[in-house]
C-alpha cells in the first residue's frame, strides 16, 4: 500500500470491490520473484497510471488467519504520468485534511497514523474472544 503525495495532498482510491470497499491508498498483491518495493510501484501504477520512485517504507499491517497475511506501508512524493483510473476504482487527490469527509474503507483512518507517525510502524490485528482488534505499535 502506497501513501502518494504531493505536498498538503494525498492520492486516494475509492475501492469498489467489496471485500474492503472505500477510501484508501492503492496498492496489492505481491506476485512470485517480485520485491515488495516492485510490488508497490506496479500496483500503483496499474491502479493510477503513475510511475513512482524512492519508496519509503514506512510500516506494516499484519494479522494472522490459516496464514499470516503481512501488508507492507510505503510513502513516496516522487511521481510522474497520467492520473487514471482501473477497475479497482476511481483515484483522485485531495487536501489530507479532507480525508475524514470521505467514506473510508474499514480502519483506513488509523492505519493513516502509521504511514504519517514517526513513533508508530504497525498496525496488528489479533483475534480476542472471537472478535478482531486491533493495535497501534
Amino acid at each position: 500500500m502506497v501513501m502518494v503525495y504531493d505536498g498538503n495532498r494525498i492520492l486516494v482510491q475509492n475501492r469498489l470491490k467489496q471485500d474492503w470497499p472505500g477510501v484508501t491508498f492503492p496498492g496489492g498483491k505481491v506476485h512470485p520473484k517480485e520485491s515488495f518495493t516492485e510490488a508497490a510501484i506496479r500496483e500503483v501504477k496499474e491502479e493510477t497510471g503513475l510511475n513512482v520512485s524512492h519508496l519509503k517504507m514506512c510500516g506494516i499491517k499484519q494479522w494472522k488467519g490459516e496464514e499470516r497475511y503481512l501488508v507492507v506501508f510505503f510513502k513516496t512524493n516522487c511521481y510522474e504520468g497520467q492520473l487514471t483510473g482501473s477497475p479497482e476504482g476511481p483515484v483522485f487527490w485531495i487536501e489530507r485534511h479532507e480525508l475524514e469527509h470521505y467514506p473510508l474503507a474499514n480502519d483506513f483512518a488509523d492505519m493513516v497514523k502509521i504511514f504519517e507517525s514517526d513513533e508508530l510502524s504497525e498496525f496488528y490485528y489479533y483475534l480476542q474472544d472471537d472478535e478482531w482488534k486491533y493495535r497501534l505499535l
